[in-house]
């Protein structure tokens, strides 16, 4: 039975006993307290009534865990897709009306549909294609957003009509007359007890505590205080019994079109999601990720949610990370998370209807600043400026405009630099350091002092791919070592780090060797590949080049080059950098 379950499951099952039941139920307790207000805040930032949060993090979070490749990442809610599919969603229906609550099922199932397709026909590698730099300029712009969405909340103002950065920020300042210090007041409170908590009690579930200390607070500006503009704190209101029941959601065909380059959008913003952080708990755990596995999982996870009132979700950074630090060693931590929460809200939906709104946007900025990373940034500024500025142009475009166009455009931006970087190999022209017997192979141009040459063989190193889009670059270098008057006509190229080439790339360099020839030199190779030898020989530039010009060492290279040089240059060379330069006659003067 156990190695049945193994194999549905995952080797996991069979570390199952009661001490490590014991961990995943505590660790399960905290995974429930923290969600609770992540999950009404996530929702509202989705445009979903505050319920849907919670049956996001029941249902998708068993799933997810159950049929999923990492132990401890949880799956549910998170701000980025919250944001997204708000952003998406926004202009096809109104916000929170049946309308588009429907719309974010269907398109809850049509993604969870995509991730399991990309687990399944094991394109799991795609993941890989989504940089590091674009993600963190997402994340910062999204964390941007987050703030930004929470202010009308925060301050206490009615919620605007347009949709945008520049829209919202118009609209507070249209009524800012109307902000309510109450709100205010309760947002503060919130957020400088989550942020004293945090550092006094990291350990404590500090979110749950700051809210319930902010609905205290609310609940008392809204019985006592005698003004009117510091009482009438937004609250949540009456939530309906959670127990996710299925559903198929009610759309149209009309609009499957439509929803079909949503979801595709909003696949690419879960997986990369998805797989970043399944990366990042794996780096502290220890325990290896198969990313299709995990696709299917969480394609799984939201094709069930998505008939059970759950929205897109993906794993949650701010859950994952808390269920390692406290024990969990297996997913079924993740299994107790979504029970306990079941109970706390069977228990206790009265006084979670007093949550004020306010302290949900408190929260909210808490998150916000959380995905700024500000080291992060000062680290990538250091290390690479173009990573940087890929970074930099995928938040600004999250921030201006539709989310998952400014996903696509980092990673276009990351594609693109990447194929600029390897249309220009290296090609770096090489010497002897001295002339001694044991002498250093080294690059010409990093040498303290100009090194003496030979003037009918130049010896160059390639580095790199050479493939149709680095054929104008290196062709160019090899024009430019064949133009000055006089220069080497023998060329020898060491090739063991040129690590791929192409058809494209094969015809450069026999239109290398037919110009070399016509002047009297010739081309020879040192240590080619094993792909690259292959590629030759099926297209017969092996048999043209001819197998004496391919050699295993530059010793033996440059002995039987030396045969096939011009002893009338030689005789007034006083170069002489090789060994068998030695067996030669004085130079002429």
């Amino acid at each position: 039975m156990t190695e049945l379950l193994a194999r549905a499951f995952g080797p996991w099952v069979r570390q199952v006993d009661p001490p490590t039941l014991r961990a995943d139920l505590i660790a399960g307790v905290l995974g429930a307290l923290l969600v609770l207000p992540q999950g009404f805040a996530f929702a509202s930032l989705a445009g979903l009534p505050p319920e849907y949060g919670l049956y996001t993090a029941i249902v998708p979070c068993v799933i997810a865990a159950l049929f999923g490749s990492s132990w401890h990442v949880v799956s549910g809610p998170t701000n980025a897709n919250s944001l997204a599919l708000f952003a998406t969603l926004a202009p096809l229906a109104a916000v929170g009306s049946p309308a588009y609550i429907q719309l974010a099922l269907a398109v809850t199932v049509l993604v969870g549909l995509m991730q399991w397709l990309i687990g399944v026909l094991r394109l799991g590698s795609l993941a890989n294609f989504i940089s590091p730099s674009a993600l963190r300029g997402f994340m910062t712009g999204a964390a941007a957003l987050i703030a930004v969405h929470s202010l009308t909340d925060l301050l206490g103002l009615p919620a605007p009509e347009k949709h945008g950065t520049g829209a919202l920020f118009a609209h507070i300042g249209e009524h800012l007359d109307s902000l309510r210090p109450g709100a205010v007041s309760v947002g503060l409170a919130t957020l400088a007890a989550v942020l004293a908590l945090k550092r006094v009690l990291p350990r404590w579930p500090f979110m749950l505590i700051a809210l319930a200390a902010g609905t205290a607070l609310a609940a008392l500006l809204n019985s006592v205080t005698p003004w009117p503009q510091w009482g009438a704190i937004a609250v949540v209101g009456s939530i309906p019994p959670i127990v996710p029941r299925f559903h198929w959601p009610g759309v149209a065909l009309s609009s499957l079109p439509e929803l079909l380059s949503i979801a595709f959008a909003l696949t690419i913003v879960a997986l990369g999601q998805s797989i970043s952080i399944a990366k990042a708990v794996s780096a502290r755990s220890g325990q290896p990720i198969d990313a299709n596995r995990e696709f299917r999982g969480q394609g799984m996870s939201n094709i069930v949610g998505g008939f059970f009132s759950s929205y897109v979700s993906c794993g949650s950074l701010n859950r994952s990370m808390p269920n390692l630090e406290a024990g969990a060693r297996t997913p079924l931590a993740a299994v107790f998370a979504s029970a306990w929460l079941l109970l706390l809200i069977a228990f206790t939906s009265p006084l979670l209807a007093l949550i004020p709104l306010p302290a949900i946007a408190a929260l909210l900025l808490v998150v916000a600043w959380s995905l700024f990373d500000i080291p992060g940034w000062r680290r990538l500024w250091r290390h690479s400026r173009q990573d940087f500025t890929i970074a930099l142009v995928t938040a600004l475009a999250t921030v201006t405009i539709r989310i998952e166009m400014a996903i696509l455009l980092g990673t276009i931006l990351s594609l693109v630099t990447y194929l600029y970087r390897t249309s220009r190999p290296f090609m770096r022209v090489m010497g002897f350091d001295s002339l001694e017997h044991e002498r250093a192979f080294v690059v010409r141009a990093d040498a303290a002092a100009p090194l003496p040459e030979c003037p009918q063989l130049k010896m160059i190193r390639m580095e790199g791919e050479v493939y149709f889009g680095a054929v104008p670059h290196v062709a160019d270098q090899l024009r430019d070592l064949r133009a000055p008057a006089g220069a080497a006509k023998h060329l020898l190229v060491m090739a063991k780090s040129m690590n791929f080439i192409d058809v494209p790339a094969a015809e450069l360099w026999r239109d290398e060797m037919v110009k070399r020839r016509a002047e009297g030199g010739d081309l020879y190779f040192h240590r080619p590949r094993p792909p690259v030898l292959e590629l030759w020989q099926r297209i017969g530039y092996t048999q043209e080049l001819g197998a004496d010009h391919v050699f295993v060492t530059k010793r033996i290279a440059i002995a039987t080059i030396f045969d096939k040089l011009d002893r009338g240059i030689c005789a007034h060379c006083s170069a002489r950098v090789f060994e068998e330069c030695k067996t030669l006659p004085p130079p002429l003067a």
